[in-house]
């Protein structure tokens, strides 16, 4: 395939050779004549075998701010270039012995000592490793050492961002074993090695470029690996199965084809395997593109989070995929904006994550909520009070504390149930509560024991003090009528009071509070009965 791109100031004239002749050959000119010319001034080749390229120096190129050329975005590309006068070769990549540590890894740089003349040609032996268009030009020295840092600052941003998400992941996954960070962790770090790897970054750790640098197939599979944890992710990120089961199908499928991909990396390297998987990753960015917005319209909360993610990677990946089927050449800042975009959406993943963790913690502590509060009263739920009893007869025991307890229920309440209804019942048992919970200290406990019945645990309290109390309790209810939908009821409580003895258990306790409600029902309702020692130990006996 003969493509190039345009570039605002062509430098030179690009020709390729399609053939790997002898190099004497090449620059004997033997084959000029077979060079064919191409638009624009970039190179890109879509096959492995080695090809000659030649650059022809539109104008002269003075030799005054140390003119270096420049192949960009080599990835993992080699290139021997034959400056004019030369007969050996100037070698370069990225990784390996011919890697030039004076530079980034932005581009592949030549010096030209000598400066061009117009007309004259340099030769380039292409050794094409990764199927990417590499824009070639002239920059002064100064301008490639401003540009090289440049490229160094935002990929230290962008890698140093990858793995900062990734150990927060990590630590998020270890730390509450919320499984969907293991697979964001997995994405995030395969995404941060694909990078590496096919951007030259893994030259700074010898064992890294040595294990990884050399074969194409290793940063292919980072890729392929990191789109197929993506899809894992999102799936179970916007739960898929149960919402949109249809588009779940559509990325199951992409993972099935990736993990192909992936078994036929391990043998081979053609460059079909690497279009195959970008045009993957443009079905899965554009499937999941529209479960976002799918999401959104049923206003589901974590696809707000995956659409603002996903929309700028979808047209990156679009114009990714488009440059590669050779439609069309991207601007030079497409080389930062599609790491740029892993980056960003891997940030805003992490922050809708945690927030989808915050929800479900909400949402658990509202169940948690429910089940030890009643609804109606606001009280404690009989399971709720029962176990916070045990503990506090536990530590009464452990201390030698008094502890009390006052078991009551409202007079004639089913009464008031088949006279006016549930719903005023209702109503009136929610005023009993709030009236009496009113009267105790916050640290007592209040606890609905089932239907009218109503539990109240009094920590470091006499029975002498809790019969006061259970006093108080009767009052704040028969001092006045409740005022329910223009009606006045009146309204009463039987009172049972009890305090805890030595050795004995919470179920005890309770059975005693509950005798002397019912002796207070027997005396006529409308007042309070203590179980004491004596009717304890009559009740023994």
């Amino acid at each position: 395939m003969l493509v190039a791109a345009t570039v605002p100031a062509q430098v030179f004239d690009v020709a390729r050779l399609d053939g790997d002749p002898l190099p004497v050959q090449v620059l004997a000119g033997e084959h000029d004549g077979e060079f064919a010319r191409v638009s624009g001034q970039a190179i890109f080749e879509t096959t492995k075998r080695p090809r000659w390229w030649r650059l022809t120096a539109r104008q002269a190129v003075p030799a005054d701010d140390a003119p270096q050329l420049v192949l960009r975005t080599p990835y993992l590309n080699h290139v021997e270039i034959w400056r004019p006068g030369e007969v050996m070769p100037v070698r370069r990549g990225l990784i390996g012995d011919d890697a030039d540590p004076a530079f980034s890894t932005r581009a592949l740089v030549v010096p030209l000592p000598q400066g061009l003349a117009a007309s004259e040609s340099i030769y380039l032996r292409m050794h094409m490793l990764s199927p990417t268009p590499m824009a070639v030009t002239v920059e002064p020295l100064v301008d490639v050492h401003r540009r090289d840092l440049r490229h160094v600052a935002l990929r230290t941003l962008v890698l140093g961002t990858l793995a900062v998400l990734a150990i927060l992941a990590f630590g998020f996954w270890i730390g509450i074993g919320e499984r969907s960070y293991a697979f964001l962790l997995l994405t995030l770090v395969a995404q941060a090695m694909y990078l590496a790897s096919i951007g030259g970054e893994v030259r700074m750790v010898p064992w890294l470029a040595q294990a990884f640098g050399s074969d194409p197939r290793i940063g292919r599979m980072f890729g392929l690996l990191a789109v197929l944890a993506s899809n894992s992710f999102l799936m179970f990120y916007l739960n898929l199965p149960r919402r949109q089961p249809r588009l779940m199908r559509v990325l199951y499928g992409c993972n099935l084809v990736l993990l192909a991909l992936m078994l036929a990396t391990i043998g081979t390297a053609a460059s079909a395997i690497a279009l195959i998987g970008n045009v993957v990753l443009l079905v899965s960015a554009v499937t999941m593109f529209v479960a976002s917005v799918v999401g959104t319209w049923k206003r589901q909360r974590e696809a707000y989070f995956m659409l603002l993610s996903w929309t700028p990677m979808v047209v990156l990946v679009i114009l990714r995929v488009g440059e590669l089927l050779g439609a069309w050449r991207n601007p030079e800042w497409m080389e930062y904006a599609f790491p740029i975009g892993f980056a960003l959406g891997g940030l805003v993943l992490t922050i809708g994550l945690t927030d989808h963790v915050h929800q479900l913690r909400r949402d658990r502590d509202h169940a948690s909520h429910l089940a030890t509060y009643d609804v109606l009263t606001g009280a404690l739920t009989r399971p709720a009070i029962e176990e916070r009893l045990g503990a506090l007869v536990e530590a009464a025991h452990q201390g030698r504390r008094p502890l009390s307890v006052v078991f009551f229920d409202v007079d004639h309440f089913k009464q008031i149930n088949d006279e006016h209804g549930h719903r005023i019942g209702d109503q009136a048992l929610r005023i009993i509560a709030l009236r009496t919970r009113n009267r105790l200290r916050t640290y007592d406990l209040f606890g609905r024991y089932g239907g009218d019945e109503i539990l109240v645990v009094l920590p470091d309290t006499q029975l002498r003090e809790a019969m006061g109390v259970a006093e108080n309790l009767r009052v704040s209810v028969n001092c006045r009528p409740l005022s329910i939908e223009g009606r006045l009821l009146p309204a009463s409580l039987s009172l049972g009071v009890a305090e805890l003895h030595q050795g004995e258990t919470a179920g005890r306790l309770l059975e005693r509070a509950d005798t002397a409600l019912y002796g207070s029902k027997a005396a006529g309702r409308d007042c309070v009965t203590g179980h004491t020692a004596a009717r304890l130990q009559e009740a023994v006996s």
